[in-house]
């Protein structure tokens, strides 16, 4: 048990920059982006042939992230100058992506079992620490997921990022100010898909293959550990909202874990788990804040009977004493 939930903590911390990107497109661009079950694969693709071809891990990681920002670029494209609904064009990438990313792999799986990676470097960098030697690489990924985090947060608060803010929250209001909100939705999605690219790399580095299909589901998860973290941490500030992203995924991970262990439950209904944990995550908010509206309905009309019955009591005794 111990074990799977170190497991979990360690892939949920590689999640967690996926998640950050979907917070970016979602909750900030208002952009229901499906490209990321797309650049998810094309990230791992990228990463597991350039690993195989020997070039550098970190390099591969690096030109991973690059394939993510063009994926989600074209997306941007697609909606802003081809007018295509923003669904619809997350939609048509995501599919596209499918064909190119069997075209970088030649085949729909590449395992890494025999291959030096990113995260076997870590490991034997950090196997000389004998007390923290089985923490390297969630340490490691730790300060990258951070390190990711940071420069959202600054991202954000720059001209362009609050250019890109404004664009998701009013788009006619940003357009008042001769912004050009094309080209800040087309870099928003860029830098959120780049995201999503870099934590496929490092999926398929720990997991030891890519395969074609290991992004179904993706949006999911990362809508999963944004709601999660935004219920649970809080968002009242940017920093807090994407450290709280980070938690989200985290939790979601060690939640699964813990599911799957259940007897009667394998490794099939890992995408009922998901549902079903994006529904209690949603739901269970709502009936908080609908319980709070009555709680305080409830205190404000007691409140009112209670000044009424007051304000009688006075009208009485003043024509008693008259």
């Amino acid at each position: 048990m111990a074990l799977a939930l170190f497991s979990a903590f360690e892939s949920g911390v590689i999640y967690a920059i996926m998640a950050l990107g979907v917070y970016l497109s979602f909750r900030v661009l208002d952009f229901p982006d499906l490209t990321v079950d797309g650049s998810f694969v094309t990230g791992a693709a990228v990463a597991a042939v350039m690993i195989l071809q020997g070039y550098n891990p970190f390099l591969a990681s690096t030109v991973a992230l690059l394939a993510g920002f063009v994926a989600g670029c074209l997306t941007g494209i697609l909606h802003t100058k081809g007018g295509i609904n923003p669904l619809l064009s997350g939609i048509l990438m995501m599919i596209a992506l499918y064909s190119i990313n069997l075209r970088i792999m030649g085949k729909s799986n590449i395992p890494l079992l025999n291959q030096q990676t990113a995260l076997d470097q870590v490991e034997a960098v950090w196997s000389n620490v004998a007390v923290l030697s089985s923490w390297g690489v969630v340490i490691f990924m730790l300060l990258v997921t951070l390190s990711f985090k940071l420069l959202l947060d600054w991202f954000l608060k720059t001209e362009v990022g609050l250019a890109v803010r404004a664009t998701g929250n009013n788009p006619k209001m940003i357009r008042s100010f001769a912004a050009h909100t094309d080209w800040l939705i087309i870099l928003g999605l860029g830098v959120s898909n780049a995201f999503v690219a870099f934590s496929g790399a490092f999926i398929a580095q720990l997991s030891s293959f890519a395969d074609v299909g290991m992004g179904i589901g993706m949006i999911i998860i990362g809508l999963a550990s944004v709601i999660i973290g935004e219920a649970l941490f809080g968002s009242k500030t940017i920093g807090r909202t994407t450290l709280a992203v980070i938690g989200g995924a985290i939790v979601y991970r060690i939640v699964v874990s813990i599911a799957l262990r259940i007897e009667f439950l394998d490794a099939g209904d890992m995408k009922l788990i998901t549902a079903i944990i994006v529904i209690i995550a949603l739901i269970v908010p709502k009936v908080m804040d609908d319980h709070k509206v009555r709680k305080m309905k409830k205190k404000r009309n007691a409140q009112r009977l209670a000044n009424l019955q007051s304000l009688s009591e006075e009208k009485e005794e003043h024509h008693a004493s008259s």
